[in-house]
């Protein structure tokens, strides 16, 4: 009677003196790998804000050849900026069809985000060819190498991102919205929405202000 007595005192105690508290087990495993892929993003953008900084201090390094409002062409530079955001949307789209196991929305979204992405690309790399046939290539300049890299380092998110878009579209085919696929596809909509993120940074300190200097 007295243990029964002092266990339920125990039990009554609001700051739970002489428990044993249990911790609970191990994170689920969506919030192990959203928190894992946070870090990832962080460390992306740390590595981003670097080539930023170079391109900030290097921007007027043109060592005699041409400034960005001689070289950038604002039509072609817009229709990119327009086809990331729009391809951020159906990413959007996309991610709402998987959470409802929705196949014909989740493939017609993800393959307007695929389309719009491979016209950005292509649109990115005209930029960049055009560029170096007119002998403004990336060792023309300090300038011109800081806009390659930092351009360039975003155009090959971009390319990663498709890829893994596709990886996406056939995991889907052949196993179902499982729960594993479904945390990639979580992973996948925040790396496509922090390259969005990122170009309208590079659209901005790159182009806007580029094409004022």
């Amino acid at each position: 009677m007295a243990m029964t007595a002092t266990a339920g005192h125990a039990h009554a105690d609001p700051h739970h003196i002489g428990l044993v508290i249990e911790h609970p087990g191990p994170a689920p495993k969506r919030i192990v790998t959203a928190y894992g892929f946070w870090i990832f993003l962080l460390s992306d953008i740390v590595m981003f804000s670097c080539f930023f900084a170079a391109y900030a201090v290097l921007v007027g390094q043109t060592a005699g050849g041409p400034k960005g409002s001689e070289i950038f062409e604002p039509r072609y530079v817009a229709i990119e900026t327009v086809c990331l955001l729009l391809s951020s949307f159906t990413c959007g789209m996309a991610s709402i069809a998987a959470d409802v196991r929705n196949r014909f929305w989740f493939y017609l979204s993800m393959t307007v985000t695929c389309v719009l992405g491979l016209i950005f690309l292509v649109l990115e790399f005209r930029e960049f060819a055009d560029l170096i046939a007119r002998g403004y290539g990336p060792s023309r300049s300090a300038f011109l190498t800081a806009f390659f890299s930092l351009v360039g380092c975003h155009g090959l998110h971009v390319s990663a991102g498709v890829l893994w878009l596709l990886t996406m579209m056939a995991q889907v085919f052949a196993k179902g919205f499982r729960a594993d696929i479904l945390r990639r596809m979580t992973c996948f909509a925040l790396f496509w929405h922090a390259l969005d993120i990122i170009w309208v940074a590079v659209f901005s300190v790159v182009y806007l202000l580029g094409s004022g200097v």
